[in-house]
């Protein structure tokens, strides 16, 4: 009887002892606003299988790769090719593995439910931007890859002045979306991507092919990383992670 019990009680033990949950190990991502939708949906299909819980912090792309660099607990980054390359050049990132995810168009949003403005040409698109009383598009001087962009487009049009006099920036592409959806901004400049993970009706066009910006995404860690976030990168860059890119907007890569 005593060995009986003896032999539960180690049992128990032993099931405490080697439980996923007692080490589990937290993992910090950052990554472009782009990915928010899918990101957190890996996020938690990975904390559920595996016991380990991830922080996901989503922000521009310069913006995320500027965080992931200050901060010493982050593991894995997800940004623009660019943006790694040039943290690469000045030593910021150091030793690591990219893979390419996929990639995005840049975008123009308007409420559902509101007349679609036509944007196929440069010069629809101008009517479009001249006809809007409000305009939302992301900071470009927190690294925000369309809205550089759309800078661009609207000095290349001949509009900047009358587009900035009655535009908002905002802090992100969520942000944009945001104001777009719950404000009625009339029009909303951000990636596809971002645009069909807020509302799958308010999706107005790509830019017209000749502005048409394609943002490639990266992921980007460290080679000393943990067998937790190997698992994790694993996860990512699997076929069913991809499908659940390609369905919020983000066509997938190629090649690695």
């Amino acid at each position: 009887m005593k060995g009986g019990r003896m032999k539960t009680v180690l049992s128990l033990l032993l099931i405490t002892l080697f439980s996923p949950s007692l080490f589990a190990e937290d993992l910090k991502v950052y990554a472009a606003a782009a990915f928010k939708s899918p990101l957190s949906e890996i996020a938690a299909q990975y904390e559920k299988e595996t016991g380990h819980k991830v922080a996901v912090i989503f922000d521009t792309a310069g913006a995320t790769a500027q965080k992931f660099t200050s901060d010493p607990q982050a593991v894995l980054l997800i940004t623009s090719p660019a943006v790694i390359t040039d943290a690469e050049k000045i030593g910021k990132l150091k030793d690591g593995t990219t893979y390419r995810l996929g990639d995005s168009l840049a975008g123009i949003a308007y409420p559902p439910g509101s007349a679609k403005p036509d944007v196929s040409t440069p010069e629809k698109l101008k009517a479009a931007l001249l006809g809007a009383k409000r305009i939302a598009f992301s900071d470009p001087a927190r690294g925000a890859t369309v809205g550089i962009h759309f800078m661009k487009v609207i000095d290349s049009l001949g509009v900047k002045d009358q587009v900035l006099r009655k535009s908002t920036v905002a802090k992100d592409g969520v942000e944009t979306m945001r104001l777009v959806l719950e404000e009625k901004f009339d029009i909303g400049i951000t990636q596809v991507s971002e645009i069909l993970q807020a509302s799958r009706d308010a999706l107005a066009g790509p830019f017209p092919k000749e502005f048409e910006l394609a943002t490639t995404y990266s992921l980007w860690h460290r080679n000393n990383i943990s067998p937790a976030a190997k698992t994790f990168v694993t996860l990512m860059t699997s076929p069913a992670s991809r499908a659940k890119l390609e369905a919020n907007g983000i066509r997938p890569a190629v090649n690695r």
